[in-house]
C-alpha cells in the first residue's frame, strides 16, 4: 500500500522547490498504483515539462484532459508545453480554446492565465502571417494594382479586418457584389466632376457666408415617433445645403451655384418621383461624429467630392477607414455600416450625390424605380426615416 497522500504531498512540496527530478516518480508512482487523477497528471505533466521530456508531458496531459476536458489550467499547459515542443499552431489552438472559455470579466486569478494564451494566439498568428507573406512575395504579386481585393482578403483572412456586408434597412436587391469602396475607374465621368473642384468650392465658400443656408441634415417628421437616432435630429453638427432633395430641384440654391449645376450635367443621377437625385453640399462641424449607420437600399451608391478638408476628418465605410483629400472624390456603398468624424477645430464640407449601382442594367433601374414610386404613394408620399 502507498501512502497517496503523502506522495501527492511530496511531488507538489517538489515542484514548489522547482525539484521535477523528484517530483516526477512521485506522481509516476501514483499514477501506476491506480490514484491517477487529472490532478496527479497535472502535477506528472508539470514535472516532466521542467525536465524537457515534452513527448511525456504531453502524454500526462492528455490524461489529464480525459479526466477534466474543459480545465483551463491543464488547457494552458498543454499550450505552453506544445509551443516548447516546437508546435506553435497546436499550442494557439488550446491558447484560443482558453480564450473562449475563460468567464467574463476574467477573474484575478486566471488573468495571468488569459494573458499567457492571449500571447501565444498573437505569436503564432504572427508566425503564419510572415510565413503567408514571404511565400506570396516570392510569387511576385502581392503588390500588383490588380491585387487590391485579395489583399483585403488577406486581411480577413489574417483577422486584421471584420467582414461587413451590405444591411440596407428598406430594400435588398440580390446578387450585388458586396463593396465598400469602389475602383474609380468605373466611374469614368469623376474626373470632370473632381476637375470641377475650384469652382465648386469657390461657391460653396459663398454660401457658408450665409449661416442660415445650412440646414441639419437630420430633421425629424412630426407624423413619426421621434427615435432621435444617434442624437442627430436637428443637430446643426451635420447640416446640408440641397441642391436637388428627393427628386426635386432646389431652384433658389442652384441659382447660387451655377458651376455646380453645371458640373453635375455630367453625371447620370437617378431620376426617381420623390426619391432622386438627391445632391447637397453636406458639412460636418468641428467634432461632430456621425454614429454608426446604414442606408435604406443597395442599389444605389453615394459619391462624395471633398471640398473644403481639414486634418483629422475620415469616414469608415466597413472596414476601412479614409481621409478626405480635397477635390478626390470616392465611391461607395453606404448599405455598408459608415460612420463619419470630424476631429479638427474647423468646418469640414462635402458635395454628396447618388448615382445608380452600375451592376443594373436599364430595365432593373426602372423597375427599382417604379417600386419605389409604389412604396412612396402606399405611404402617402413618406419616405422611410433616418435616410443618411
Amino acid at each position: 500500500m502507498i501512502d497517496v497522500a503523502a506522495l501527492a504531498d511530496a511531488g507538489m512540496a517538489a515542484l514548489r522547490r522547482g525539484d521535477a527530478a523528484s517530483a516526477r516518480p512521485c506522481f509516476e508512482q501514483l499514477a501506476a498504483a491506480g490514484h491517477g487523477d487529472a490532478s496527479v497528471y497535472f502535477g506528472l505533466a508539470h514535472a516532466c515539462a521542467g525536465l524537457r521530456d515534452y513527448p511525456a508531458a504531453l502524454a500526462a496531459l492528455d490524461r489529464a484532459l480525459e479526466h477534466e476536458p474543459a480545465n483551463l489550467q491543464v488547457l494552458a499547459l498543454k499550450a505552453e508545453v506544445l509551443a516548447a515542443s516546437g508546435d506553435l499552431h497546436g499550442a494557439a489552438n488550446y491558447a484560443r480554446a482558453i480564450l473562449h472559455a475563460a468567464p467574463r470579466p476574467v477573474p484575478t486569478s486566471l488573468q495571468d492565465l488569459v494573458q499567457r494564451a492571449q500571447q501565444l494566439v498573437e505569436k503564432a498568428a504572427g508566425s503564419f502571417e510572415g510565413h503567408l507573406l514571404d511565400k506570396l512575395a516570392q510569387a511576385g504579386l502581392d503588390d500588383a494594382p490588380e491585387a487590391a481585393r485579395f489583399r483585403q482578403s488577406l486581411d480577413l483572412l489574417l483577422g486584421k479586418k471584420q467582414i461587413f456586408l451590405q444591411q440596407p434597412r428598406l430594400y435588398y436587391f440580390p446578387g450585388l457584389p458586396q463593396v465598400q469602396f469602389f475602383d474609380k475607374r468605373d466611374f469614368p465621368w469623376l474626373a470632370a466632376l473632381e476637375a470641377a473642384t475650384p469652382a465648386i468650392k469657390a461657391e460653396v465658400l459663398q454660401v457658408l457666408q450665409d449661416h442660415a443656408a445650412f440646414q441639419p441634415y437630420i430633421k425629424p417628421d412630426p407624423s413619426r415617433p421621434q427615435l432621435n437616432r444617434g442624437g442627430m435630429h436637428n443637430n446643426r453638427d451635420w447640416s446640408a445645403f440641397y441642391l436637388w432633395e428627393d427628386g426635386k430641384l432646389n431652384a433658389a440654391n442652384a441659382a447660387r451655384c451655377p458651376a455646380t449645376m453645371a458640373a453635375l450635367e455630367q453625371v447620370p443621377l437617378p431620376r426617381i418621383a420623390g426619391r432622386s437625385p438627391s445632391v447637397l453640399f453636406s458639412l460636418l462641424r468641428p467634432g461632430a461624429h456621425i454614429p454608426p449607420h446604414t442606408g435604406i437600399i443597395n442599389t444605389r451608391l453615394i459619391v462624395h467630392l471633398p471640398l473644403v478638408v481639414p486634418a483629422h476628418c475620415q469616414l469608415r465605410v466597413g472596414n476601412e477607414t479614409r481621409t478626405w483629400e480635397e477635390g478626390k472624390a470616392w465611391v461607395f456603398d453606404d448599405t455598408i455600416e459608415h460612420e463619419a468624424w470630424n476631429r479638427s477645430d474647423a468646418t469640414r464640407v462635402i458635395l454628396l450625390l447618388e448615382v445608380w449601382r452600375p451592376e443594373l442594367n436599364d430595365t432593373e433601374r426602372q423597375l427599382v424605380g417604379s417600386m419605389l414610386e409604389a412604396i412612396d404613394g402606399f405611404r402617402g408620399g413618406a419616405k422611410a426615416d433616418w435616410d443618411m
